[in-house]
């Protein structure tokens, strides 16, 4: 079994910051591609950011110079900090990631966390 624990979302006003960090558990050989996606009231979930094993990070281009993606390998997490935030931004924000489990090494999963609400106004 692996889980996915995300943290840190909350209410702030617009131009603040959060950072969110999720964490995977459980029985991982190794976690692979990690991500960040959003789902807003009314709206379908999309991708905000991910980032591979190696460190290599893709946006969506309205969080383009506003968020970062990062990762810590021996701690199965990954992070997002989100700077300049606007109303827009207001969404459940989900972790996922790519995890290969210690009785099936040569096969990844993607895995999902419940994900932690956003809410940016003033």
């Amino acid at each position: 079994q692996v889980q996915l624990v995300e943290s840190g979302g909350g209410l702030v006003q617009p131009g603040e910051s959060l950072r969110l960090s999720c964490a995977a558990s459980g029985s991982i050989f190794t976690t692979n591609a990690m991500g960040w996606y959003r789902q807003a009231p009314g709206k379908q979930r999309e991708l905000v950011a991910s980032i591979t094993r190696g460190g290599l990070a893709n946006y969506a281009d309205s969080v383009k110079g506003r968020f970062t993606i990062s990762r810590d390998n021996a701690r199965n997490t990954v992070y997002l900090q989100m700077n300049s935030l606007k109303p827009e931004d207001t969404a459940v924000y989900y972790c996922n990631g790519h995890i290969a489990t210690v009785t099936h090494r040569t096969y990844e999963n993607v895995y999902w966390g419940q994900g932690t609400q956003v809410t940016v106004s003033s």
